[in-house]
């Protein structure tokens, strides 16, 4: 049975309230991405080199890793709803924040803040989760998901057409209204959520080891996951650098409007969610860690072409979400009392290794030219792959 949901009666998880759900979802994870198509025109302005600029979406993700362990876990002991509207609120200032930052130092340290806040996102995935009926949960979470993928690709579109069209500082300002304008709508449609535990705070943390230690699933999905997520923040992070460069010789427009080709394989979440409940995941877990390994090595092998770089960004980003719902489909199903704490395990596994991919790729990239990227992800993906198939 999904967890308990108390006070209010608990809606059906019917497409209004999915839709609802995705959007939020993809409005929050989108906090984290809109600086990706921003590096070259911020760069240009700060004066700050292709090493110093990868810090940016590095300590985003830190942050987003740092709230998903440290945050997420209140899920499992107050109401997930009283959770979604306070980091929503915090969220807005955030983002609003980053909209009147004066220089680079600045910007750096409201990153942090963004990525604590857009941890709403993997607030608002469990309680999809909560919500969806057992039979049906995979398919739930994959259309929420959908939402959070879109919110990632999709918002490198917005951000870098914005920069180019007026200035990244009105990418951020928009970005605040939309959350600001999402919340009476999260505030009238969510239901109470009846906590799992009455553990104490401290206690929630420390019963994230035991969960690691007791799920083997859980570590595989975590290992696995995090070294996918390498790969695909090696080359988002450093995409808008490499497009800046001599070789390609484009500017934020064209980096953002390459989301549109991720955004082709973020479809795939709902259909991994569905052959997830009906088969297993793991089919679906090894075909999307081996197209991703794939995809990296013929960028790394190819002749360098805009084309080239549109098929690699759509078969990548498909094998890497469907890895993922179907690795948050394992995961749900493993305690649904510990729900959040699992998530929590797991995604924070993810963007810890996005940051790495994001600081290894911006490494790479300024030492040894932007081939070394895909390598990277190539190998990466290899490793995930070798973990997907343990036993």
């Amino acid at each position: 049975m999904s967890a308990p949901v108390s006070v209010r009666s608990a809606p059906a998880l019917g497409p209004a309230l999915t839709g609802l759900l995705a959007l939020a979802t993809g409005l929050a994870v989108a906090s984290i991405y809109y600086v990706q198509p921003l590096l070259g025109v911020l760069s240009a302005e700060f004066g700050v080199g292709s090493a110093g600029m990868g810090a940016l979406p590095t300590l985003t993700q830190l942050g987003y890793a740092a709230g998903i362990l440290l945050l997420s876990p209140l899920g499992d002991r107050v109401d997930r709803r009283r959770l979604i509207l306070v980091k929503a609120g915090a969220l807005v200032l955030a983002l609003a924040a980053a909209a009147l930052a004066p220089g680079f130092a600045a910007l750096a340290a409201v990153c942090v803040l963004i990525g604590l806040a857009a941890t709403l996102a993997q607030d608002l995935v469990p309680a999809a989760a909560a919500l969806a009926e057992e039979s049906e949960r995979g398919k739930r979470v994959g259309q929420v998901m959908t939402g959070l993928l879109l919110g990632i690709l999709l918002s490198r579109v917005a951000s870098g057409a914005l920069a180019a069209w007026a200035s990244w500082r009105l990418v951020y300002g928009l970005a605040a209204l939309a959350v600001a304008l999402l919340m009476p709508l999260l505030w009238r449609a969510l239901p109470s959520f009846a906590v799992a535990t009455r553990a104490s705070y401290w206690a929630l943390l420390a019963s994230l080891a035991p969960l690691w230690r007791e799920h083997a699933a859980l570590r595989r999905a975590a290992w696995a996951q995090g070294l996918l997520s390498v790969a695909f923040s090696a080359f988002w992070s450093t995409l808008a650098l490499v497009l800046a460069g001599p070789d390609f010789g484009q500017g934020s427009a064209v980096a953002g409007a390459f989301g549109l080709a991720g955004a082709a394989g973020a479809l795939a979440a709902p259909l991994a969610g569905s052959v997830a409940d009906r088969r297993g995941p793991q089919a679906v877990i090894r075909l999307g860690a081996g197209l991703v390994a794939l995809s990296f090595l013929a960028q790394a092998l190819a002749p360098a072409s805009l084309l080239g770089l549109v098929v690699v960004a759509v078969v990548f980003d498909l094998g890497v979400q469907a890895s993922l719902v179907s690795h948050q489909s394992v995961v749900y199903s493993l305690d649904p009392g510990a729900r959040s704490r699992l998530n929590a395990v797991l995604v924070s596994s993810m963007f810890i290794g996005m940051a790495s991919g994001a600081a290894l790729g911006a490494s790479l990239l300024a030492h040894l030219g932007w081939r070394a990227v895909p390598a990277l992800g190539c190998a990466a993906a290899v490793a995930a792959l070798l973990v997907a198939r343990r036993r």
